[in-house]
């Protein structure tokens, strides 16, 4: 009975966990440590591609259910938060140990692997991060990055970043194929990082069914000069943060997307009590929708509050958007 009744706080307490940051932010990670019995595992005990590139089935976690796809084409706006100690050493979605000294991240739906530039509107700070795990399902976070991607964004002491994501579309089909045929692509994005391109062993129009090993990783770093360090008896090479140009921007709860403006202004007027709304018009296809937005708001923690209350409300498609 004892053991039921400490679940049972588990299951209550995580989620007001993952609405906070710096060392809680890796929390989102106990769903999938917990999930023998989850939709997530279930869906994804198997592969039908072969070697170390996944992609994997629709799964559902919390009552929602992703659906993961191979794409070479994506951009978004959002919040990142980064996990890092709790996670270290445990077992990734793709299969690999996930280390907190690389840069990797966690995204529900991309490929793995995949290569993902993350840029932090906030400073400017921009490094490339290869995905190799799924997460993260905190409501409003749209990737999680490893601990030493989170400390060269300059976001591991506030926990979490409004970012841009951008995938690599060359970068990442090369490594498709690599992984596809078997090669391990662990390390390579740290090495992109110092050089800007690949290590060699991934150019060019064929690319060798070999498996690479870590220590080929290591080898090809070295090669190219790449300086680095040694932790746990693995090569890190150190990697570059380019500055990206930033513009201002707000944060937002979005609440929804109307075709008749009488609706999305009906509900602007019901969630006015919780934030000062606003009807943005916009136009996909030739067809003009209102979006109901709440903000903007001064910071992460401030749009985690609005929209925790509005999905109280029962508005249960609002997001965090960064605009």
């Amino acid at each position: 009975m004892k053991k039921i009744i400490k679940t049972l706080v588990l299951l209550i307490a995580v989620p007001f966990l993952l609405s906070g940051c710096s060392e809680v932010e890796f929390g989102s990670h106990l769903y999938k440590t917990w999930g023998d019995d989850s939709s997530y595992h279930k869906k994804n005990t198997s592969s039908q591609s072969s070697g170390t590139f996944k992609v994997g089935n629709p799964y559902t976690v919390l009552g929602r259910t992703y659906y993961p796809r191979e794409t070479y084409s994506y951009t978004e706006t959002g919040i990142s938060s980064w996990y890092g100690p709790g996670f270290h050493g445990k077992k990734t979605a793709s299969g690999e140990t996930y280390s907190q000294y690389e840069m990797t991240a966690a995204h529900r739906t991309l490929q793995m692997p995949s290569l993902v530039r993350v840029t932090n509107l906030s400073n400017g700070k921009s490094v490339v991060v290869r995905v190799n795990d799924r997460g993260p399902f905190a409501k409003g976070r749209i990737i999680d990055v490893s601990e030493r991607a989170a400390g060269l964004l300059g976001m591991k002491g506030a926990g979490t970043a409004k970012v841009k994501l951008e995938l690599l579309a060359n970068e990442s089909r090369a490594l498709a194929q690599a992984a596809k045929n078997g090669k391990s692509t662990k390390g390579v994005e740290v090495a992109y990082n110092k050089t800007g391109h690949l290590p060699k062993a991934f150019r060019g129009p064929v690319i060798s069914d070999v498996p690479m090993t870590e220590n080929d990783i290591t080898q090809t770093a070295e090669a190219e000069s790449v300086s680095g360090h040694v932790t746990g008896g693995h090569f890190y090479p150190n990697p570059v943060v380019e500055q990206q140009p930033v513009t201002a921007t707000s944060l937002y709860v979005q609440v929804g997307a109307f075709g008749q403006e009488s609706n999305a202004r009906n509900l602007a007027v019901k969630m006015a009590s919780i934030a000062s709304t606003k009807v943005e018009p916009v136009t996909y296809g030739g067809k003009t929708l209102y979006k109901v937005r709440l903000g903007p708001l001064d910071s992460v923690r401030t749009a985690d509050s609005v929209l925790s209350k509005v999905l109280s409300s029962g508005q249960s498609d609002a997001i965090i958007i960064v605009q």
